[in-house]
């Protein structure tokens, strides 16, 4: 993989309308320009490289079937890209869990020990980490209750109403706190809008 880089705008449209030709090549593109994007966040989420560089594989399938269902009125290619990442990586984390807790349950009914023990690359070795340092230090600047249901909706795939019940806040409160957060990460933010667009 390239490091990353930024589409333009005419680049993006280009890539668009030769992937909707069916032209391989433009897939292939694609992919060494967004690829090390999808990798940075699917790690993030799932917090293991090989579970995250199958979803990259799996979110370029989809994009290559599924070309035609994006609409460029709605919203430019890369952010449609990372919105099947997001869905991608967060349903292996779901699926992750439920494993986990089957685990734990048959674990428990045998009188088995637990073991903790996991191994996780570095961050800093993941594809696209810059803008992930400059994405978890404006995350770090958020007061923490903003923080909490950032994570735990964008990083955990929870709705509103489950951030409320696990954080016992009221539905309201935890909406707010997103929405004053949103605007604090995209005034933050703003500077890494170019390759997005």
């Amino acid at each position: 993989m390239t490091s990353p880089k930024r589409l333009s705008q005419e680049q993006e449209r280009s890539l668009e309308r030769r992937l909707k030709a069916r032209d391989e090549r433009a897939l292939g593109e694609l992919y060494e320009q967004v690829a090390p994007w999808v990798m940075g966040l699917t790690f993030r989420i799932l917090q293991d490289e090989d579970e995250a560089g199958e979803v990259v594989g799996d979110v370029f399938v989809q994009v290559w079937r599924h070309i035609d269902q994006h609409d460029a009125r709605r919203g430019p290619l890369v952010p449609w890209i990372l919105s099947i990442a997001r869905n991608r990586a967060l349903d292996v984390l779901r699926r992750r869990r439920r494993w986990w807790r089957k685990t734990e349950r048959i674990a428990q009914a045998q009188g088995v020990p637990e073991d903790n023990v996991a191994s996780t690359p570095h961050e800093a070795s993941v594809p696209g980490w810059p803008v992930h340092r400059e994405v978890h230090a404006a995350l770090a600047a958020l007061p923490e209750e903003q923080r909490n249901v950032v994570l735990l909706s964008y990083f955990e795939g929870l709705s509103h109403r489950e951030i409320a019940r696990r954080l016992h806040q009221p539905l309201g409160t935890v909406k707010t706190r997103m929405r004053m957060a949103q605007q604090r990460l995209t005034e933050r933010l703003k500077h890494l809008k170019d390759w997005l667009q």
